[in-house]
Parts: C-alpha cells; sequence; structure tokens
C-alpha cells in the first residue's frame, strides 16, 4: 500500500484506508506514520485500543514519538471528534504538516451511533479545508458492513487498499450530511416539560431528578445539569424564546432532548473549538464535549438536539 499525501488543489488531504487483518492494516498504517516522522511532521493516532497496542509494538521506540488516543473513549461521541482529538492537535502545530490517523467507526458501534460517525466523517472535509493536514481513516472490511464500507467512499476523496490507491468516484460528502439530517425516531415513555423565559432553573431540576431516578449520579449527572442548561438557554435565545425537554430510559442509557423553533444553519456548529475570551453561546460545542452520544436533526421548521449519558 502506498500513502500519497500531498494535493495541487487542496491542501488537506483525507484517505480512507480499506484493510482485512492485521497485516494489512499494519502495512497501511505504519509507512504513514513512519514517513511523517521522517519529515519532522507532527503524527497523532486515535484508534481502537487493540489497535493502539498493535501499532506500538510494530513501531517499536518510534511510538514514543507519536501521539496515541484510544478512540473508543476520546472519540465515544463522535461530535467530540473535530474539537476535542483532531483540532485539539492540529491547533497545537500551526505550522507545517500535521498527520493524524483516526478510526471513529468500528465493529460494535450501534445503530443509533452509526449516523452520528457518518456525518462526522462528512463533516471533516468542511472542518480541515485549506489546512495542511492529512487524516487516515482505518476501515475493518471483515468487521464492517458493506453499507458502511460504501458509504465511507462518498466521504473521502481517495481510498486506499490492498490493490492501491485510487480517487473515490462517489465522493459527495454534502449528500452524507444532508442525508443523514433525519427526523430522530421518537422515544418510550419520556416524560417532558415546556419552557420559556426564566424557567431555566425548573429544567435543570426537572432533567437531574428524573435522570438520578434512572441511575446517573456524581460527576455525570453535573455534565447532564450543565447540558440541559445549556440547550434550554440556546432555545431561548436562538430558538424562539421557548422549548420542550424530554427525557427517558434507552437500552442502559439516559436519553434527554430538547426541541425548539430554531434551525441551526451552521453544519459545523458546535465542533469549533472556542477561544475563552470569545462572548456568546458555547452550548452546542459544551454539549458535544461532555456526551457520550449528540444527535441533531434541524431544519427550517425546528431543531431537536438529543444526548445520550451511559449510567
Amino acid at each position: 500500500m502506498t500513502t500519497t499525501t500531498t494535493t495541487a488543489v487542496d491542501p488537506f488531504v483525507h484517505p480512507a484506508l480499506f484493510y482485512r487483518g492485521a497485516r494489512q492494516y499494519l502495512d497501511g498504517t505504519v509507512p504513514f506514520i513512519r514517513e511523517g516522522l521522517a519529515a519532522g511532521e507532527p503524527v497523532a493516532v486515535a484508534v481502537p485500543p487493540q489497535n493502539v497496542e498493535l501499532l506500538r509494538a510494530e513501531l517499536g521506540e518510534a511510538a514514543s514519538e507519536v501521539r496515541f488516543l484510544d478512540m473508543t473513549r476520546a472519540g465515544r461521541n463522535p461530535g467530540r471528534i473535530i474539537p476535542g482529538v483532531l483540532r485539539a492537535f492540529a491547533d497545537l502545530h500551526p505550522a507545517g504538516r500535521v498527520r493524524i490517523i483516526g478510526e471513529p467507526i468500528w465493529a460494535g458501534r450501534s445503530a443509533t451511533e452509526y449516523p452520528a460517525c457518518v456525518q462526522h466523517e462528512a463533516l471533516i472535509n468542511l472542518a480541515f479545508s485549506g489546512r495542511a493536514v492529512t487524516i487516515l481513516c482505518p476501515y475493518d472490511l471483515d468487521g464492517l458492513d458493506p453499507s458502511v464500507i460504501a458509504e465511507a467512499e462518498m466521504t473521502h476523496p481517495v481510498v486506499m487498499d490492498g490493490y492501491g490507491q485510487r480517487t473515490s468516484r462517489v465522493y459527495a460528502p454534502e449528500r452524507i450530511i444532508q442525508d443523514y439530517n433525519q427526523p430522530l425516531p421518537d422515544p418510550v415513555d419520556a416524560a417532558a416539560l415546556g419552557f420559556a423565559g426564566g424557567d431555566l432553573g425548573r429544567v435543570r431540576d426537572f432533567v437531574v431528578g428524573h435522570a438520578a431516578s434512572m441511575g446517573l449520579c456524581g460527576e455525570r449527572l453535573e455534565d447532564l445539569r450543565l447540558i440541559a442548561s445549556e440547550l434550554a438557554a440556546n432555545s431561548l435565545d436562538y430558538g424562539g424564546g421557548s422549548g420542550t425537554v424530554r427525557i427517558w430510559a434507552e437500552n442502559g442509557q439516559v436519553a434527554v432532548d430538547v426541541t425548539d423553533a430554531g434551525h441551526i444553519l451552521d453544519p459545523l456548529a458546535g465542533r469549533r473549538p472556542a477561544d475563552p475570551r470569545q462572548r456568546g453561546s458555547r452550548g452546542l460545542l459544551v454539549t458535544n464535549l461532555l456526551s457520550d452520544l449528540v444527535r441533531i436533526h434541524t431544519n427550517q421548521d425546528g431543531t431537536t438536539v438529543r444526548v445520550y449519558f451511559s449510567t
């Protein structure tokens, strides 16, 4: 396998690596890492833990020069990956090219998580356009459904596999972003509360009381309190001045959503690191950084932001 990392059109390069087994995985990733280190480029690797260990063993002493992250933790919520993993590393190295291996989709991702994963892969192309960054994304041909592989060709302009490298003929990230912006399924047995100006305290108490009864506690309960307040505040400021919050239990998780009349026009809302000196709401960014999963549906009729917390 080869890993070409430059383009005359855009300095950002975003190839998908389709692999079968450990040998193909290493053949596609280790040269990419070694080439970067030899060129003096900062290299980060955010992949599931079994692949972290595989790469560490193969790289030997060179592994100490690479920033490794467990993607099942750092990228548990796909909406966290751009601001909390990719930008967090790339922004530390503004001069010269940066290389990152990011594996956000692995066997075991749930059907509820997958839409957020594929949207993330599409949005990477917007988030890094014009930047000297290469992000290589491995996909396990043996462990992932063929439909996942097909959509990876739509979110990556270049594809690499055991036969070499090729340009994707179906690259269309904007279509993925649009196609997965679908109404979220209605919850079963949800408790609901309408709110308007002056009700933020009621929203916090409502969410915390129900979440505690479902087993959420400690720091995670406080995180959810903050998110409920931030999302409700966004509704008051940008969503028509009112909204509805719902909470329910789903597959061992606490799920909460907030619906209002607003329309999010920026596809990267909540995915840009915020300057602490910047004034204004950072509610969606906080939501992405703290939640185990975030799903969003938005159009001219309104917006629903749904978060999940494991108990």
